[in-house]
């Protein structure tokens, strides 16, 4: 033993040394200083070896973790506060079943946990999520006294919210009317929120003595996960009406709400005020700003916003890719496949849906072919339904309908509605009348029969001027009473999204006698313009919606 002087002078010696962790760029920067307190035999403090640990386990340098988790191996005298370090440091690098280990050994070394310790066991329950663990783990904390205190109750009803078990989570959140916080609602609403009980979500969102920042995100991202985008915006307009500035969660909901409704003018405010607040465009967020602004028909300006992201994965490319097919540039489309591969970023089950619908749309079927078996030869993707419905309109659109059937019969599952459509569709653009009767069948079979396969049959008999097939699909529908779903149409207007449902007149802010009045004469003038080029105009077709 040192006397009290040497240890006092090799203690403030070791604190000088330590503090140059947080300059530390490289791990052999942090090996150094590791192997100078060794040699002074300060390492053994059980400070100096937590402030390493601490340090590693919050480091983000390669590495880092996994060496601060050596040297808490090696210690021989461990304190809670390294304990729960270590446990910390697994939980937020996302290794929950290495936390939960260090916390079982833990438990065998007969050392009790904290309120700290079990805040952080608890989060690492949640991200597993490991519903047993969890069970066992309140248990122990109702053993050891911990369950009144905020941050433990916290990660009890985040546990069991997560886990699905929305009755436990709102026992113990009623049962803590004195321990609640902002966190506490934020956790059950969130719970709420996945198990898509939105209304008692928002029920509770209103309650809320204080909302953050956090919570006004999770309910906003709730509205988009059922699809009630409207809200979404609306509760995002609310936000910032109340002086809480959006975070990216929040920021990503209301651009995912605004690409489903076509609202681009609040989509464009929502990219400038990115700007504005110089927000890094990660992959996240620029991805959401393409998917945007492809939906909503600005697609250069989507390409713009791929070009100046600094760091690219394959969502990002896929939106990308998905934008162009659908705005006519298959060609483009494919272009940017290839340029994906050949930066290394392997695309997934969505690109390759994508992709083989731009194949489908210029009728590239031996590329479209190619890019099918890659799938599995390549990349060991097996292809879905979905993909298979890609190659059946593919072969379909090209005119090689007993190709396509041959796929529909000897694809690997059941083929669904979007395969069969496919199918359905090809026929009708080729006129095979008898493939076209018989894939409805199919679709009947299958229950998969709605009104518009009945109206796409019944329009192949009137173009085959076979009457009587389409007399029988007409009663045939009035008999088992299936109507075809009435289009709509979405508009923005000064910021204001107005839908158009096919026959809907009951909707005053529509102005539809002025509206009815504009299409009258744009139905004409366009009736003009085809007469000139010697086309034929489906009379009263810009009016079907009224």
């Amino acid at each position: 033993m040192l006397p009290s002087t040497f240890a006092s002078k090799y203690l403030k010696a070791s604190q000088r040394i330590l503090s140059l962790l947080d300059q530390c760029l490289h791990m052999r920067q942090i090996k150094q200083i590791q192997s100078h307190l060794t040699v002074s035999g300060t390492l053994l403090d059980p400070y100096v070896s937590g402030k390493i640990i601490s340090f590693c386990a919050t480091s983000h340098l390669d590495d880092a973790l996994s060496h601060g988790y050596s040297l808490f191996l090696r210690l021989q005298n461990r304190t809670t506060f390294i304990w729960n370090t270590m446990i910390r440091g697994f939980t937020e690098n996302n290794q929950s079943f290495n936390a939960i280990t260090v916390y079982k050994s833990m438990l065998d070394t007969y050392f009790p946990p904290n309120n700290y310790t079990f805040s952080f066991v608890l989060r690492a329950c949640a991200n597993l999520p490991d519903l047993f663990i969890g069970l066992q783990c309140h248990g122990q904390v109702i053993k050891y006294g911990w369950e009144s205190y905020d941050f433990v109750l916290n990660g009890l009803v985040n546990l069991y919210a997560t886990c699905n078990c929305m009755d436990s989570a709102r026992r113990l959140f009623d049962m803590s009317v004195v321990n609640r916080d902002v966190i506490t609602w934020t956790s059950l609403i969130t719970g709420y929120v996945r198990s898509r009980q939105v209304a008692i979500a928002r029920q509770l969102f209103d309650q809320m003595p204080e909302k953050n920042v956090v919570s006004w995100s999770a309910m906003i991202s709730g509205y988009v996960q059922v699809g009630m985008f409207e809200e979404a915006l609306e509760l995002f307009n609310g936000m910032q009406t109340c002086g809480v500035r959006p975070n990216q969660a929040g920021i990503i909901g209301a651009l995912t709400a605004c690409a489903f409704l076509g609202a681009l003018d609040q989509g464009r405010w929502i990219h400038a005020y990115v700007e504005r607040n110089k927000m890094e465009l990660d992959r996240v967020l620029g991805t959401a700003l393409i998917d945007m602004y492809a939906k909503c028909g600005c697609i250069e300006t989507a390409r713009s916003v791929f070009d100046n992201m600094s760091n690219r994965d394959v969502f990002a490319f896929t939106s990308l890719i998905s934008g162009l097919a659908n705005h006519g540039q298959s060609r483009s489309a494919i272009e940017l496949f290839v340029r994906m591969q050949n930066e290394g970023v392997a695309p997934n089950e969505v690109t390759f849906i994508c992709i083989l619908s731009a194949c489908s749309r210029m009728g590239l079927v031996d590329q479209g072919l190619r890019i099918f078996n890659s799938m599995s030869e390549m990349y060991e993707i097996e292809p879905g339904v979905q993909h298979y419905g890609c190659l059946v309109d593919l072969l379909g659109r090209a005119g090689m309908l007993e190709e396509a059937k041959k796929v529909v019969r000897e694809m690997p599952m059941e083929p669904d509605s979007y395969v069969l459509g496919a199918l359905l569709n090809a026929c009708r653009v080729h006129g095979d009348v008898e493939l076209g009767k018989e894939t409805v069948e199919s679709l009947v079979e299958r229950s998969l029969d709605h009104g518009g396969v009945h109206v796409l049959l019944s329009n192949m008999y009137a173009s085959a001027n076979q009457w009587d097939g389409v007399v029988k699909v007409r009663k045939g529908m009035g008999d088992k009473n299936v109507r075809k779903i009435p289009g709509c149409s979405l508009i923005e207007v000064d910021g204001m999204v107005c839908e158009f449902v096919c026959g809907d007149r009951s909707q005053p802010h529509l102005l539809m006698e002025e509206t009815e009045s504009w299409l009258i004469g744009i139905d004409k003038h366009l009736k003009s313009l085809c007469l000139d080029d010697d086309m034929t105009f489906k009379r009263g077709s810009l009016l079907s919606c009224y």
